[in-house]
């Protein structure tokens, strides 16, 4: 009999490439991983992997298992939802990847409501960029996902993963409070091309957020002088909020709060795309659908 255990370090060595990788991501020690493949290859009856240099690589025989794994994964995951269903009330660990905004925005009445009508069940809950956490989830190393989608920048898809939208969130240009709070803001800024000699706060080069940013402010003829750059949401407010720099918020990021700097609304008016994604074999586990509908409620209550 093979383990399904051993069959997903053997999917997972086939994904990240070496040992030490895949005992990262699944935070095993080396010589676990090492070890538990080798009891794989010794159930299996044949060679699975080689060593290449200082690497482990997969034999015409483990590719062959590893393009399997994933279906009898599947199929143990269907076999989970089942009995889930049979039972009165959603329950078990929702382990769920969120980007910044969301967390900021949705999860805290999500769980309320979680808390309030489902108490057996346990949300865990990691900050993740939604492209990432789209493979991690088709990877099983979270059950949902919190994703986005740019206007003009298209998330992953995979096959294995199914969507459902959350919300259509607004994307607005943000300036500090009137009257300015330091001299970076000399005069009122009515419209984005006030905004060309201004210092500019974004996220992180390659992040899909600051693609769609420096599009913008290209569209409208300059481009944007990027003197702040990081993830966090909370820094770009209080930067904004001083008067140091302008940026791009999107309206989840407020939450129930009022905002608290000066919003512009951007020519077309864009708005980026929200939606949750989990694995077709699990997406109709009862925690799963559990946590899709509080956290629908969460967003209809924003809107």
């Amino acid at each position: 009999m093979l383990d399904p255990r051993r069959l997903r370090l053997v999917r997972e060595l086939r994904r990240r490439g070496t040992v030490h990788e895949v005992a990262r991501a699944l935070s095993y020690a080396p010589s676990t991983v090492s070890q538990q493949l080798a009891q794989l290859e010794q159930e299996a009856g044949t060679p699975l992997f080689e060593r290449v240099g200082r690497r482990l690589q997969l034999t015409p025989a483990g590719e062959l298992l590893a393009e399997g794994a994933g279906a009898v994964l599947d199929e143990l995951e269907r076999l989970e939802q089942s009995l889930a269903e049979a039972t009165e009330a959603p329950s078990g660990t929702v382990r769920l990847a969120v980007f910044q905004s969301a967390a900021l925005g949705i999860i805290p009445r999500a769980l309320t409501l979680l808390a309030d009508e489902h108490p057996a069940m346990r949300v865990e809950i990691t900050q993740r960029e939604p492209e990432s956490a789209l493979d991690e989830v088709w990877a099983r190393e979270f059950d949902l996902v919190i994703a986005e989608e740019y206007p003009a920048h298209s998330a992953p898809r995979r096959d294995e993963l199914d969507r459902v939208p959350l919300c259509r969130d607004a994307l607005r240009l943000a300036t500090a409070p009137s009257p300015p709070a330091t001299r970076a803001q000399p005069h009122p800024i009515a419209s984005l091309a006030d905004t060309a000699a201004l210092p500019w706060v974004m996220e992180p080069r390659g992040t899909a957020s600051r693609h769609f940013a420096e599009q913008v402010c290209r569209r409208s003829g300059f481009e944007p002088d990027v003197r702040f750059e990081t993830a966090d949401l909370q820094a770009h407010i209080r930067l904004v909020e001083a008067g140091h720099a302008v940026a791009l918020l999107p309206d989840l990021v407020w939450g129930e709060r009022a905002p608290s700097v000066r919003l512009i609304d951007l020519p077309e008016a864009p708005r980026r795309t929200v939606f949750t994604a989990a694995r077709r074999a699990s997406a109709h586990r009862p925690a799963i659908v559990a946590c899709r509908d509080v956290l629908s409620r969460a967003v209809a209550f924003l809107q």
